[in-house]
C-alpha cells in the first residue's frame, strides 16, 4: 500500500492519509474511531479461492432440500425455492419476491461481482464498465441476509420437531457452511476492492495536490470512496473516479429519515397485530401472530430460540425506531464525547439492522416444511409482508441517516472544506496518521 493517498471517513468526514499496515491491521479513524481501512492477511488469491468455495456451497444449498420430515409416511423434502415457489402460489407474491430477493439473488449477485471484481484486478486489466459493477455490489451487500435464512433454518426446525421424523439433507449443512463463508466476504467491500485496484496502480487516487483548490469542498464518494474537489454543495456532480453522484453531505436527511420511520412505525402495528401465518391440520386451523410464534416456541422447550426471535422480531425493530429518533432529536447535541456515541449508536443500527427478517423467513420456510396435504398446511398471513415491509423501510431510513452532519463544527459548517493549499495541508497534517490497531 503506498503512502499518501487521501482516505476520508465515513462518518465524520475528517481526511487521513493512508498509511501500510501490517497484515490484519486495521486503520481507525483518529476523530471519530470508525473503521478506515484494514489490511487484510490474505492474498487476492485467498480472495477468489474463497468466492469460488462459497459460489459451490452456494449452488448445494439451493439445488439440494433442507430438511426431510416424515408424517404418517408421508415425506415432504423442503427446499429455498420451494419455498419460494408454494409462496408464490398462494397469491403472496410480494413475500416471495423479498426472501427472494435477500435470500438467493443478492447473495449470489455479490458472490459473482465479486469474483468478477477480484479477477480483473487480479488481471491488472479493469474492465470499462469495472465501476458500474461495483456501485451494484456497493448497493447489494447490505441486503445479503443468508445468515438470517440460516438462523430461520433453526427456528423453522425446532418448530416441527415434535411433529414429525426430522432429517438434515445436504443444503443444511451447506447454508451453515455459507453463512460463515459469506460474513466473511462481507469484508470485501466496494470500497475494499477499489483499494487493491489502487494499490494495483490501476485506477485514480486522491493525493492533497489533486484536491487543494482555492474555494472548493472535498467530498469523498460513497460508492468507491474517492476523495475529490467539488466545485459547491448542491450543484449535480459525478464522481470522476466510479460515476456515482457526489454530495458533500446526503440530501435531505431530515425529511427522508423521518418519513421512513414514521412509514415503518405505521406498518409495525399491522405487523404485529395480524397474523404472520396460518396453520391448518385436521384437527385445527390456527392463525399466529409474532408474539405467538415466540409463546409456541418458548412452551415446545426452546426458550433460547424463543428469545432469539423475540429479540429479532420485537426488539430489534423497536430499537432501531427509537435509536434512528434519538438520533435526529439530538441533532443539535455537540460535543467530541457526544458524536462519538451518535457513531457508536448508528454503527448498532447498521449492524443490526438485517435481523428482523428473521419472521418473514421463517414464515416462507414453513410453507414448504409443512405441505403435507390433508395433514398439515402453513400459509403465510398478512401480517408477514407488513412485517417485512417494516424491515426495508427502517434499513432505508439508517442508510438515509447522515453522521458526518453531526460532526459538522458549526450548523452550516463542513470539517472538509478546504479554503487553499495551506488550509489543505494543514488539514490533512492534523490527522495524517491513521491510528490502526491489530486484529484479534
Amino acid at each position: 500500500m503506498a503512502g499518501g493517498w487521501l482516505v476520508a471517513c465515513q462518518h465524520c468526514a475528517t481526511l487521513h492519509a493512508r498509511t501500510p499496515l501490517e497484515p490484519g491491521a486495521m486503520a481507525t479513524c483518529r476523530r471519530c474511531g470508525y473503521p478506515l481501512y484494514r489490511q487484510s492477511t490474505l492474498p487476492l488469491d485467498g480472495w477468489i479461492a474463497l468466492v469460488l468455495t462459497a459460489l459451490a456451497v452456494f449452488a448445494i444449498a439451493n439445488i439440494f432440500p433442507i430438511i426431510e420430515l416424515d408424517i404418517a409416511g408421508m415425506t415432504v423434502r423442503a427446499s429455498l425455492p420451494n419455498a419460494l415457489w408454494l409462496t408464490w402460489q398462494q397469491d403472496h407474491r410480494l413475500l416471495s419476491i423479498m426472501t427472494g430477493m435477500f435470500a438467493f439473488w443478492l447473495p449470489l449477485t455479490q458472490l459473482l461481482v465479486t469474483l468478477w471484481a477480484l479477477l480483473a484486478i487480479r488481471s491488472r486489466r479493469l474492465p470499462a464498465d469495472f465501476r458500474y459493477g461495483m456501485r451494484l455490489l456497493h448497493h447489494t451487500l447490505p441486503w445479503s441476509m443468508v445468515p438470517v435464512l440460516m438462523l430461520a433454518i433453526m427456528v423453522a426446525m425446532v418448530k416441527f420437531a415434535g411433529l414429525a421424523r426430522v432429517s438434515l439433507e445436504p443444503a443444511m449443512w451447506a447454508f451453515a457452511v455459507l453463512t460463515f463463508l459469506l460474513t466473511g466476504l462481507s469484508r470485501l467491500t466496494a470500497h475494499r476492492l477499489w483499494q487493491y485496484a489502487e494499490d494495483a496502480g490501476l485506477v485514480a487516487t486522491a493525493t492533497p495536490e489533486t484536491i487543494a483548490h482555492e474555494g472548493t469542498f472535498v467530498a469523498s464518494c460513497e460508492a468507491c470512496s474517492l476523495v475529490q474537489g467539488v466545485s459547491q454543495d448542491g450543484i449535480a456532480q459525478s464522481c470522476y473516479r466510479c460515476g456515482a453522484r457526489l454530495h458533500l453531505r446526503k440530501p435531505n436527511p431530515t425529511s427522508r429519515v423521518w418519513a421512513l420511520v414514521i412509514a415503518a412505525s405505521i406498518l409495525y402495528v399491522p405487523a404485529n397485530l395480524l397474523p404472520v401465518m396460518r396453520v391448518r391440520t385436521l384437527t385445527s386451523d390456527t392463525m399466529h401472530t409474532i408474539l405467538g410464534g415466540v409463546i409456541e416456541l418458548w412452551r415446545l422447550g426452546s426458550w433460547d430460540l424463543a428469545v432469539i426471535v423475540f429479540v429479532a422480531s420485537v426488539v430489534v425493530p423497536l430499537t432501531k425506531l427509537l435509536a434512528l429518533a434519538i438520533l435526529m432529536l439530538g441533532g443539535r447535541w455537540r460535543g467530541a464525547l457526544v458524536q462519538r456515541q451518535r457513531t457508536r449508536l448508528y454503527e448498532l443500527i447498521e449492524f443490526i439492522g438485517q435481523w428482523s427478517m428473521l419472521d418473514v423467513f421463517v414464515v416462507i420456510l414453513l410453507t414448504a416444511i409443512a405441505n403435507f396435504p390433508g395433514i398439515s398446511q402453513v400459509i403465510a398471513g398478512p401480517g408477514a409482508a407488513s412485517f417485512g415491509m417494516v424491515v426495508i423501510l427502517t434499513m432505508l431510513a439508517t442508510m438515509s441517516y447522515d453522521p458526518r452532519r453531526g460532526w459538522d463544527r458549526r450548523p452550516g459548517a463542513r470539517s472538509n472544506t478546504i479554503q487553499s493549499d495551506a488550509t489543505a495541508a494543514a488539514a490533512i497534517d492534523t490527522y495524517s496518521e491513521a491510528s490502526y490497531k491489530r486484529q484479534v
